[in-house]
C-alpha cells in the first residue's frame, strides 16, 4: 500500500503544465510574504478587473461540498511553479509552501452571477493563513474584510424558493474555528476521496492519479446522487464535510464527544447513535439522543441542522438558511435505522 501511494505521489508534478506565464502574472513574493494586501487583485490570481481565475490555477470540485446558503462555489489551487503536490498515506494531499487555495462564493441570480466573496487559504512558512475578501459592487476587485461582514442578498434556491438573508462573510477567528486541527489551520475540502480535478490535458496526471488511488481510501459518494452510494454512505459523507472539521478528536468541538468523520469513526455512540448530550446546552431541544435510531423527530442532530437560531444551529457558522435537502437525507438515514430494543 505504501508503495502505491509513493508511486502516485511521485507522479503528481504540479508545476504549470501549459505555456509559462510571465513572472509578474501571479505575485509569488506576496503570497510567500507576511503582508496582507487590502485588495485581492494584488495577488494576481484573477484576470485584471474581473473575477475570472487565471487559467494556470487548477480548478476542482467536490463529490460532497460544504453547504453555504446555496451558494455556487468556484474552487481552485495555485501551486508555485516547479513544486509538487504528493498524495500521502491515507489519501492526504500535501500542499507546499506558496500554495493558495481559492474559493469564491456566489449565486447565479445575484450580481449577474459574479461572486460575493472570495476566501484565500495560503500556505506560508509559518503555516496556513486565511483571508476573506468581499467583491466590490462593480465586480472589478475585492476588498479585505478581516473582521467579516454581513452582506444583504436575495436569491433563489434550486427548488425556486426565494430567500432574503444577510449573508455572513466570516472573520478570521471564525475561519480558524472551522479550519482548526490540533490548534493549527488546515484545509478542509480538498481530500483525495472527495476531490475532482477538471478533465483537461494539463490535469490528466492528477485525474489519473486520483482514479488510481481512490479505491484504496473509500472515496466519498455524491451526497445527492442515489446512484453514487446508499442512503447511509451519502449521509455519512454529508456529515463528514459539513460537521467533522469540528467534530473530531482534534477539532474545535472535541469536547462534545461527537465525532463524525467519514471512515475514521465507527457508527456507535461517539457517532451520535444513542448518544446523550454533553456540551449541547439548549441545542439538545430537550431530546435524549443526538441520533435516536428510527426517530429523526427526536434526534437533536436533526433539530440543530434544521434551526437558524444562533444558540442552536449547527454548523455554528457558515449558513443563515436551512439546507432542506441535506436535512431530508439525514432524516431518511435515521428513519431507516432499526429502533433500539427496550
Amino acid at each position: 500500500m505504501k508503495r502505491i501511494f509513493a508511486a502516485v505521489g511521485a507522479a503528481l508534478l504540479c508545476a504549470s503544465g501549459g505555456a509559462a506565464l510571465p513572472p509578474q502574472t501571479v505575485d509569488q513574493t506576496l503570497i510567500d510574504g507576511d503582508s496582507v494586501p487590502p485588495k485581492l487583485s494584488a495577488f494576481g490570481l484573477f484576470r485584471a478587473g474581473t473575477s475570472e481565475l487565471l487559467p494556470d490555477l487548477r480548478r476542482y470540485s467536490l463529490h460532497t461540498p460544504l453547504f453555504s446558503d446555496y451558494t455556487e462555489k468556484q474552487r481552485a489551487i495555485w501551486l508555485p511553479p516547479g513544486e509538487l503536490m504528493p498524495i500521502r498515506n491515507g489519501g492526504r494531499l500535501e500542499f507546499p509552501v506558496g500554495t493558495v487555495l481559492v474559493k469564491s462564493f456566489g449565486w447565479p441570480d445575484v450580481n449577474g452571477g459574479r461572486p460575493v466573496e472570495t476566501r484565500l487559504l495560503i500556505r506560508r512558512v509559518s503555516g496556513w493563513v486565511a483571508f476573506p475578501y468581499i467583491w466590490d459592487a462593480d465586480g472589478k476587485d475585492a476588498t479585505l474584510a478581516l473582521g467579516g461582514r454581513r452582506v444583504p442578498v436575495t436569491f433563489k434556491s434550486p427548488d425556486g424558493e426565494t430567500y432574503a438573508i444577510r449573508y455572513a462573510v466570516p472573520n478570521r477567528n471564525q475561519c480558524k474555528e472551522c479550519h482548526s486541527l490540533n490548534g493549527e489551520i488546515v484545509p478542509i475540502g480538498p481530500k483525495v476521496g472527495n476531490i475532482v480535478f477538471e478533465d483537461s490535458k494539463r490535469d490528466a496526471d492528477l485525474a489519473s492519479a486520483i482514479t488510481l488511488i481512490a479505491p484504496y481510501i473509500n472515496p466519498m459518494p455524491q451526497w445527492d446522487d442515489p446512484k453514487s452510494g446508499s442512503v447511509a454512505t451519502r449521509a455519512r459523507a454529508y456529515l463528514d464535510v459539513n460537521c467533522a472539521h469540528c467534530h473530531n478528536p482534534a477539532g474545535s468541538a472535541s469536547n462534545s464527544g461527537l465525532f463524525l468523520r467519514w471512515t475514521d469513526d465507527p457508527t456507535g455512540v461517539n457517532f451520535g447513535i444513542g448518544k446523550r448530550p454533553t456540551a449541547a446546552g439548549r441545542g439538545s431541544g430537550g431530546m435524549d439522543f443526538a441520533i435516536a435510531p428510527g426517530d429523526p423527530d427526536h434526534s437533536f442532530l436533526i433539530y440543530r441542522l434544521e434551526s437558524t437560531d444562533p444558540g442552536i444551529a449547527m454548523p455554528e457558522v457558515g449558513r443563515s438558511t436551512v439546507h432542506k435537502e441535506g436535512a431530508a437525507l439525514l432524516r431518511q438515514w435515521i428513519a431507516e435505522m432499526p429502533k433500539a430494543s427496550h
